[in-house]
């Protein structure tokens, strides 16, 4: 009896085998099943960079006064992010053709710590098509105090001759960057970046204090800016600078 009984649990086992081998409907439920599980931890993980959006409804806060671009028209775009950032982004350019110019005041929110550092954030905007490799060019004293430059080398969209500027205000949470394709020399790229963030102006902080602030303390700072021609504002240290070494005291005053 023991030895039927075994026999036939086997055969029992084989046939359960058999079916699940040979039936298709049994790889399609497990597949279904597996892709349901996927698709729910995708549902359920948290979101890595939240997205931005046009604010459409928002006034511009920010605007560049008397820049001296001919021909290119400018446009001011607002972009938000749900987690309390915000872009003013800037541009200057011709019907059809790539921006000649762009400033961005970006007022950081808690998404930034999920964002890609500002440079590779920067090399992005200059060259969409991300063929382009971003280095440091020198530094630039600004109404703002001393802004990074970067040169773009590889690009395909935009001529060499573009320049770049990152400038961190840590105290009033806010982010310049841009770039700039204005002269032929590291002197006048150098001028040009400089002059887009001296024309810089508030239109309206709304509550932000540090931000009124800021700009407040930079307007006291501001020289006159003649575009390409003119010198670097208090001009960097000649070993950060990249050009030309600037003479100190009353001799470099003259």
């Amino acid at each position: 009896m023991v030895k039927i009984l075994a026999y036939g649990a086997a055969l029992v086992l084989i046939g359960v085998v058999v079916f699940t081998a040979a039936n298709p409907l049994t790889d399609k439920v497990l597949q279904s099943a597996a892709e349901a599980a996927i698709e729910l931890g995708a549902d359920t993980a948290p979101s890595a960079q939240p997205a931005w959006s046009a604010a459409l409804r928002s006034q511009p806060a920010f605007a560049v006064s008397q820049l001296d671009l001919p021909g290119k028209l400018e446009s001011t775009e607002v972009l938000r992010n749900s987690d309390g950032g915000r872009k003013d982004v800037i541009r200057f350019a011709a019907p059809g053709e790539p921006p000649a110019a762009e400033i961005e005041v970006y007022r950081l929110g808690d998404e930034v710590r999920h964002a890609p550092p500002a440079a590779a954030d920067l090399a992005a905007r200059m060259d969409p098509g991300g063929i382009a490799t971003i280095q440091p060019a020198g530094l630039v004293e600004t109404k703002f105090g001393t802004a990074a430059l970067f040169d773009l080398a590889g690009s395909r969209v935009r001529q060499p001759g573009c320049l770049g500027f990152i400038k961190t205000i840590e105290s009033a949470g806010l982010r310049l960057s841009g770039w700039t394709c204005q002269g032929d020399t590291l002197v006048q790229k150098s001028a040009a970046a400089a002059c887009l963030l001296d024309r810089l102006v508030l239109l309206s902080a709304g509550n932000d204090a540090a931000v009124a602030e800021t700009f407040a303390r930079a307007e006291l700072r501001r020289t006159r800016c003649d575009g390409i021609h003119a010198q670097p504002i208090a001009s960097a240290d000649w070993i950060t600078d990249g050009g030309a070494p600037g003479l100190r005291g009353r001799l470099g005053a003259n």
